[in-house]
């Protein structure tokens, strides 16, 4: 719970409508350090392994900080519930998370 006080308090009362925004999470720059989804009230990211088909799509420099991360790496496995407060964005050490448009198939 939050007090009226608190930066998430105060970004949540910039929020957008849930959709309108999603995170983006560059995946040559996450560490998995898991900021994002401990600062997030809208419990949009989950830390989990990056997949082995996606690990051939990283650069050289990606490849090697996340196989020294375990492979480690946040995804907003609930992304149409952002908010788009930017929490997010502003925890991320490695600024590997930007909110943009969802894309439509």
């Amino acid at each position: 719970m939050h007090d009226d006080a608190s930066p998430a308090r105060t970004a949540a009362n910039d929020c957008k409508e849930p959709g309108v925004l999603a995170p983006v999470i560059d995946r040559n720059r996450c560490e998995g350090k898991a900021d994002c989804a401990r600062v997030c009230p809208y419990d949009v990211f989950e830390i989990g392994v990056l997949p082995k088909p996606q690990r051939s799509e990283l650069a050289l420099g990606g490849r090697i900080k996340s196989f020294f991360h375990g492979w480690k790496q946040a995804f907003a496995v609930r992304a149409q519930q952002c908010h788009a407060c930017g929490l997010c964005v502003a925890a991320c050490p490695e600024h590997a998370i930007k909110l943009a448009r969802p894309r439509t198939p």
